[in-house]
């Protein structure tokens, strides 16, 4: 036995070997694979635009009236209709003075419509994700 030894006194001794664990805990960073993937993308796409615009237009019209008013009854700017009126006033030396309207301005607002169209580019963003598993290798679809 490799364990027996002997003794002086001429006895044999018996060694038994005593074995224990010890556990030792930590901790370590490990890559396993796993991970996202995004990708990002900006797509354009051509948008029409098919709108009707409005449009003011005036037409000046001058028109000769060439009468006399007392000063305390000059007209002022009036209305007829669509069509502002702004009379045009001057003084005039006579024996006495009076007021003679010279001319009117008669302004008429004509609406118009238009038609517009126009080609204009819209962006969106999409996204596309991969996920991996923990082999590293990408998912099978």
């Amino acid at each position: 036995m490799a364990g027996n030894t002997s003794d002086p006194a001429g006895q044999d001794r018996l060694t038994i070997p005593v074995v224990a664990e010890q556990l030792a805990v930590g901790t370590r960073t490990v890559d396993t694979g796993r991970g996202v993937r995004i990708h990002k993308t900006v797509v354009t796409q051509p948008v029409t635009i098919d709108e009707r615009l409005g449009r003011d237009e005036v037409a000046i019209e001058h028109v000769a009236v060439d009468r006399i008013v007392a000063p305390d009854e000059a007209p002022t700017t009036r209305y007829e209709g669509d069509t502002m009126i702004v009379p045009i006033l001057e003084e005039v030396l006579v024996v006495e003075r009076r007021v003679r309207i010279k001319e009117e301005l008669h302004i008429t607002r004509i609406r118009r419509e238009e038609r517009h169209q126009e080609e204009v580019v819209l962006k969106a963003e999409q996204l596309s994700i991969e996920r991996f598993d923990e082999s590293g290798s990408p998912p099978t679809k």
